[in-house]
C-alpha cells in the first residue's frame, strides 16, 4: 500500500495509521504535490520506522537525482517518466537503492513495457498512460481498462495505481489481481491535500 504525493506530516501520520507501507514524495516541479528537497528532507524525517520513502521523479539526470539523494534519506527511488531499461539499470547501479518503474497503461500495446523493464527495475508500477501532452505523467484521478492486467502475472513485485478511490479499489484489485496498489488523488480532499478519513477508508477498502 502506497500513498504518494504526500505533502506533509498529517499526511505522514494518517499513511501510517492506517497501515500504509510506502508514502511517495514528489519532486516533479509542475506537480501540485511537488516537495522540494529541504522541504521533503523533514518530512522523510517525521516518517516512522518502518514507512518506506519512496522519492517520484520524472527523466531526471543524474544531477538532477544527486540533489534530491544527497538531502533526503530515500528508501527507493520511483521513476514515473520515459526512462528507458537501460536507464534504470544505470540508476540503481548508481544509487544503489531499489527502483521501481511506472509504466503507462492505455491499450495492450503498452504490456511490452512491463515485461522490457520487470528485467531490470525491483518493482513495476501500473498506471493510467497520460495522452500525448498532457502537463503530468501521472496522478490524473483516471483509471485504465484494469482488464487488461487480468490473468497476467510477473516475477518482481507491482503495483496497481491510476484513478484509485476508496468506492474502485476493490474492485481494481479482484479485477486484477493486484496485491499492492497506489494511491494519489483518490485520497485528496483538493489538489495535494490529502484526507485522513479518506486514506483509512482507501486503505481498508484495499484490504478488506
Amino acid at each position: 500500500m502506497k500513498i504518494c504525493g504526500i505533502t506533509d506530516e498529517a499526511g505522514i501520520d494518517a499513511a501510517a495509521e492506517a497501515g500504509a507501507r510506502y508514502i511517495g514524495l514528489n519532486f516533479f516541479p509542475p506537480s501540485p504535490r511537488y516537495a522540494a528537497p529541504e522541504r521533503a528532507a523533514v518530512l522523510a524525517a517525521h516518517a516512522p520506522l518502518g514507512l518506506a520513502k519512496v522519492a517520484l521523479l520524472v527523466d531526471p539526470d543524474d544531477a538532477a537525482l544527486d540533489v534530491v539523494l544527497d538531502v533526503v534519506p530515500i528508501d527507493m527511488i520511483q521513476l514515473h517518466g520515459h526512462e528507458s531499461p537501460e536507464r534504470v539499470s544505470e540508476v540503481r547501479a548508481r544509487y544503489g537503492l531499489p527502483v521501481m518503474k511506472a509504466i503507462g497503461l492505455a491499450g495492450p500495446e503498452d504490456l511490452a513495457l512491463l515485461d522490457a523493464h520487470e528485467a531490470v527495475a525491483d518493482q513495476l508500477l501500473v498506471d493510467t498512460k497520460a495522452p500525448p501532452g498532457a502537463p503530468l505523467p501521472g496522478g490524473t484521478g483516471m483509471p485504465f481498462d484494469w482488464s487488461l492486467l487480468a490473468g497476467r502475472k510477473w516475477r518482481k513485485p507491482w503495483m496497481l495505481a491510476g484513478g484509485l478511490k476508496p468506492e474502485t479499489v476493490a474492485e481494481a484489485v479482484r479485477l486484477t489481481g493486484a496485491r499492492q496498489v497506489d494511491v494519489s488523488s483518490g485520497v485528496e480532499v483538493a489538489r495535494g491535500v490529502k484526507d485522513a478519513d479518506l486514506i483509512r477508508a482507501f486503505v481498508a477498502a484495499a484490504t478488506a
